[in-house]
């Protein structure tokens, strides 16, 4: 009887203590009030911005085609020269001539050949919005570029003011679309599908749980990689350290080491092809023999030579299959051989279907930038367009989401499959049997 009492008491004193303290219920962590608490009342606006698309209501549906023209002009803006990227540029230029070329042997416009007006992107800040402007000046319907992350969200700024529709089909960027500028196109899938492929395939089909990455110090690095840790992070492994290089490094064994203290089961690198092998010959060199995952930007002759032997085993992303048996796809890369003595590499390939998408557009528009703009954008006429890499699968921000690929070096060469998509058991992600260790 006593002993009843006794808990009687002590929990009517915790009652009197939780009311004079105002916690009659539980307290978000911090005290935060629930008016703040991160993304409570924020998903309705989330939604909104980048489940529906955008409308442009403006002036310009109006206006005349012009008359007695001797070319039509598209823009093109990439890196070309003084850039670590500019092989990667010369390849989206070609890819972007031979949809011109083959354009122009079927009739061009009406009888008028296309013209490709070409700039050079030279990654000096505020310099692509100046691009821009010239090729406004020139007088494009409409222009494809660039690569760059910086340069790229630089240059659709002026190309909102301007209201020059624009394809862009090199630059990975997440936030690039989340801009919400109705005159902009993306047909390469983004990093954000490299990411959630990286983190099903390592912690999930590999079973890893404590993952180093090293990636590029700029905003390749810093964007592309994002998503990768955000969703390492949510299925319960955050990454274990996280080192930066700059490009045109060549000696990384200072922050190798201090990933090799941290005993990781994996290592992630988020960079450029040459780079990347350095930095993969140096993880060996310290007798690190986790196995090592990548970016997309590894699916390169550059990566493979400088690697050599050591790249066999390496598992990256690519957006597309550039083994598959797709007649089209062969005949591009046959043609693309013939015309420029190389095979054509993601940049070119995403090139050529998004000029050919552009070509479409201004045939199917007329000589009209708004009217061009609204056909790339009706989410009718090019959705599940079949291109050489693949179909595109548009969602509300113009942004192609098309399921991707992985790509593993065997025996010196890149073999590609499907990239693996979370799988739902009793509608929660299976995940390994730990995680959050340290």
């Amino acid at each position: 009887m006593k002993l009843r009492f006794r808990i009687l008491l002590c929990s009517l004193l915790l009652i009197s203590v939780s009311h004079v303290y105002g916690q009659e219920k539980q307290v978000n962590y911090g005290n935060i009030p629930d008016e703040l608490v991160a993304y409570d009342k924020y998903q309705r606006a989330y939604k909104y911005h980048f489940l529906t698309p955008i409308e442009f209501y403006g002036a310009g549906r109006e206006i005349p085609a012009p008359k007695d023209l001797k070319e039509i002009r598209i823009g093109f803006l990439g890196p070309l020269e003084g850039s670590p990227i500019s092989s990667l540029g010369k390849q989206m230029l070609q890819g972007s001539m031979l949809a011109i070329e083959e354009a122009n042997k079927k009739g061009g416009y009406h009888g008028i050949p296309y013209k490709l007006m070409v700039h050079t992107d030279v990654g000096l800040w505020g310099a692509a919005a100046n691009e821009v402007v010239k090729m406004d000046d020139e007088k494009v319907w409409a222009w494809l570029g660039t690569i760059d992350d910086n340069n790229s969200h630089v240059a659709i700024r002026a190309t909102l003011k301007l209201e020059i529709p624009n394809m862009n089909t090199g630059d990975p960027d997440p936030t690039f679309t989340e801009t919400n500028i109705p005159w902009v196109v993306r047909v390469i899938p983004d990093d954000r599908q490299s990411g959630y492929a990286l983190v099903d395939y390592i912690f999930n089909k590999m079973g890893h749980t404590r993952v180093a990455v090293i990636r590029a110090n700029n905003r390749y690095g810093r964007v592309g990689i994002l998503h990768f840790t955000r969703s390492a992070t949510r299925i319960g492994f955050p990454i274990v350290i996280e080192e930066r290089f700059m490009d045109g490094e060549t000696d990384f064994k200072d922050r190798l080491q201090r990933i090799k203290a941290t005993s990781p089961d994996a290592i992630v690198i988020w960079g450029n092809a040459r780079e990347s092998a350095l930095i993969l010959q140096q993880v060996r060199e310290l007798g690190m023999k986790q196995p090592v995952f990548g970016s997309d930007r590894m699916v390169n002759p550059e990566f493979l030579k400088i690697a050599g032997k050591l790249a066999d085993g390496v598992v990256t992303t690519c957006q597309y299959n550039p083994d598959s048996d797709d007649p089209k796809l062969k005949t591009f890369k046959s043609n693309y051989i013939k015309r420029f003595g190389q095979e054509p590499d993601v940049f070119a390939a995403h090139a050529y279907d998004g000029m050919n998408i552009l070509i479409a557009a201004i045939e199917k528009a007329g000589l009209n930038r708004v009217l061009i703009r609204d056909v790339l954008t009706d989410m009718k006429t090019f959705q599940g367009y079949e291109g050489v890499t693949g179909k595109v699968v548009f969602d509300a921000t113009w942004n192609n989401v098309r399921p991707i690929f992985m790509a593993e070096v065997r025996n010196g060469k890149f073999i590609f499959s499907p990239a693996p998509r979370f799988e739902k058991e009793d509608k929660i992600y299976k995940k390994p049997k730990s995680g959050y260790q340290y």
